[in-house]
């Protein structure tokens, strides 16, 4: 039996799995589920994002893999689209050093490892980190969520 992720679920689990359709057409639907007009640049971006599985990546990685399948969209259209993904939830962001933003197409609460030889993330288990005595967040305010980012390098 193989078992494969499907970024577009088209029902909840436990329940009577519905008929998969183009996939196209389910990153359409997925987009319009979350109040995304579903643009050709937006969808293009979307299959590019979304057709390799979990990963991680930034802006100017997408418009390299965009400039490669010959998308015709900006670097700004990049930011812009990953920016509204982000905000309909289906994209996490994650900043590391301060600058450098990476978008994450697994919005689930988990962890990641930084490789600081390859500037790259990898998920860590969220089972494996225990967060514990957070401080109360100031009146009026609340947690969002944490996010645990242990950098690693290659022993010299």
């Amino acid at each position: 039996m193989t078992v494969s992720f499907d970024p577009f679920p088209r029902s909840a689990p436990g329940l009577v799995p519905q008929r998969r359709g183009c996939p196209l057409s389910d990153l359409r639907d997925k987009l319009r589920r979350v109040g995304l007009r579903p643009t050709r640049q937006r969808v293009s971006l979307g299959w590019l994002l979304f057709g390799k599985g979990d990963r991680h990546v930034t802006a100017e990685i997408l418009y390299e893999e965009a400039t490669r399948a010959r998308v015709p969209v900006s670097l700004a259209t990049v930011y812009n689209t990953l920016h509204q993904f982000t905000e309909a939830g289906l994209l996490r962001q994650l900043v590391v050093d301060g600058a450098k933003a990476y978008f994450d197409t697994n919005p689930s609460e988990h962890h990641h490892f930084f490789v600081e030889d390859d500037e790259r993330l990898i998920d860590m288990p969220g089972e494996d980190v225990k967060v514990v005595d957070l401080p109360g967040a100031p009146e009026g305010y609340e947690v969002a969520r944490v996010d645990v980012i242990v950098r690693i390098r290659r022993q010299a």
